[in-house]
This record gives structure tokens, C-alpha cells and sequence, in this order.
């Protein structure tokens, strides 16, 4: 499933992380977390499985994605 900038962004402020934060925690780099954050649509699939990672650490701090990049895509949080 293709995950959006925007639930990129709006996860993490939902963790109170950085980009810093979220880049320390996972391995990818500030400017390609910034870089996927700006995406207007889904987020293009990377070769290094960055997406993955990202979707991975979300996760595992309670975030899941919902929907469709192009139909009502959001987040659900598991406490």
C-alpha cells in the first residue's frame, strides 16, 4: 500500500518527532524524508525500501495508515 506525504508528515507531528527524530530512529536521511513529505500524491516507491522502513517505525509507535493515496488516505492510532 502507497502511503501519501501528507500521512508521512501528519504522523509524525501526531508523535511530536523531527524530522531529525524520525531520520535517527529509522536511517533514512533528512532530505529524503523531507523529499517524501512535499509529495502531493502517493510517495514514489525508493530502491533502498525506504518507504517500508518508515511505514515499519510508524507502526511500531502505535500509527497505522488507512486508505488509498487517492481516496481518503489517513491514519488510525493504536494506543
Amino acid at each position: 500500500m502507497s502511503i501519501t506525504g501528507q500521512q508521512i508528515r501528519t504522523a509524525r507531528a501526531a508523535l511530536n518527532w523531527s524530522v531529525k527524530d524520525l531520520a535517527d530512529a529509522t536511517g533514512v536521511g533528512t532530505a529524503t524524508i523531507v523529499r517524501y513529505e512535499l509529495a502531493e500524491a502517493a510517495v514514489p516507491k525508493s530502491r533502498k525500501n525506504n518507504l517500508e522502513i518508515l511505514r515499519t517505525c510508524f507502526e511500531a509507535a502505535g500509527i497505522e495508515f488507512i486508505g488509498a493515496p487517492d481516496e481518503a488516505p489517513g491514519l488510525r492510532f493504536h494506543t
